[in-house]
């Protein structure tokens, strides 16, 4: 859930810019999260990407203590230059649900081999075994990690 204004919000519809030039995949860009980006190459895949790029991204802000901004209203956006050659779809996004600490038992090897990969993804330990265990692809994390990356080094807000 997330928090707005006093408002507790479980859920909410983000507009999202889909652009798409010759010779490249689908991109997808947020105005209400200036740098919150992510692509695809067909529609549907980039469709699903940004839902999962957004979501992390606004996770990513809450664990940071970032206000969350409100969503903008397809009004808001009729002058946005950014929109110029995209289309406008709205992006559906669950509040992120309580973190929860668990242990495991696994050998040393196992624990060393999982770091090396969640690294490799740009993931944490954590965020790689979660995403492992519920088919999250992970192959595709590494294009949602970039944007979580760049959101923690301050680079994105």
């Amino acid at each position: 859930m997330i928090v707005i204004l006093g408002k507790r919000i479980e859920d909410m519809e983000y507009i999202a810019y889909l652009h798409k030039d010759r010779d490249s995949d689908y991109g997808v860009s947020f105005p209400d999260f200036p740098g919150c980006i992510t692509a695809g190459r067909t529609l549907d895949e980039a469709s699903r990407m940004a839902a999962e790029a957004l979501a992390l991204h606004i996770q990513g802000m809450i664990e940071d203590g970032d206000a969350v901004p409100e969503p903008s209203k397809v009004d808001d956006i009729v002058a946005d230059a950014a929109k110029r050659g995209a289309i406008a779809f709205l992006v559906n996004v669950d509040a992120p649900d309580a973190t929860v600490r668990v242990n495991i038992t696994a050998r040393e090897s196992q624990m060393a081999k999982i770091e090396a990969l969640a690294e490799a993804a740009g993931l944490t330990r954590s965020g790689y075994m979660v995403r492992a265990a519920i088919g999250g692809g992970i192959g595709e994390e590494k294009q949602i990690a970039r944007t979580r990356s760049a959101h923690r080094a301050g680079k994105l807000r």
